[in-house]
């Protein structure tokens, strides 16, 4: 059974790396990344937000093993061909510090890693709320970065400056909060941080 697995990752990985024409070795732990998600929520966030991106991860090296943390349902480890099969189309950005060979020593790394245990097994939140209690995937992000570094990438907003014209949105927002989303509650969404000047692009686009 360990040997039929092996050779499943190996072909996955050969898979991965044929269609994405890229050598996994490009990428760095701490590398941020981004997809297009095809839960039911992810439409709503994407007019929401006005991003073409609705979930996002931290990629995480074991060796020569790949894997995304991520919040989910819980926040949890995937591996990377496993992340990248579930978005739309297969489509993928990976976006690193522009400063990263200064900044993420491994001392810093190492503080990086351990900020995102802290977060290993809490819940989803769904409610999008400001708190360490349960967590969603751009507010994970954005916290391990800040937690551990100190790093702000990209800018918290308040629930007043999304975008709830699209009948879409709206059902979906009425689906969890009756009485409309909270106007103040603190909010980092994918595209803020896909935005932020503080980020390059070292694969795709």
């Amino acid at each position: 059974m360990i040997f039929q697995y092996a050779v499943i990752g190996a072909i996955a990985l050969s898979v991965f790396t044929s269609c994405h024409r890229v050598e996994p070795s490009r990428f760095n732990e701490g590398d941020i990344i981004f997809q297009t998600s095809t839960s039911s929520q992810s439409l709503a966030i994407q007019l929401a937000t006005h991003s073409k991106y609705s979930h996002m991860g931290v990629i995480s090296r074991n060796g020569d093993d790949l894997s995304v943390i991520e919040a989910v349902q819980p926040v949890k480890s995937t591996p990377l061909v496993t992340w990248i099969a579930r978005g739309e189309g297969g489509h993928f950005v990976v976006k690193r510090l522009r400063d990263s060979k200064r900044v993420l020593t491994p001392d810093a790394l190492e503080r990086l890693k351990t900020v995102e245990q802290t977060f290993i097994g809490k819940p989803y939140d769904s409610y999008f709320e400001w708190s360490n209690e349960r967590i969603y995937c751009s507010e994970f992000v954005w916290k391990v970065y800040n937690q551990s570094l100190g790093i702000e990438i990209g800018h918290p907003q308040k629930g007043s400056d999304f975008d709830f014209s699209n009948p879409i949105v709206k059902r979906k927002v009425n689906e969890r909060f009756p009485n409309g989303f909270p106007p103040e509650e603190i909010v980092i969404s994918p595209e803020q941080m896909y935005q932020s000047d503080l980020l390059e692009t070292v694969y795709g686009q």
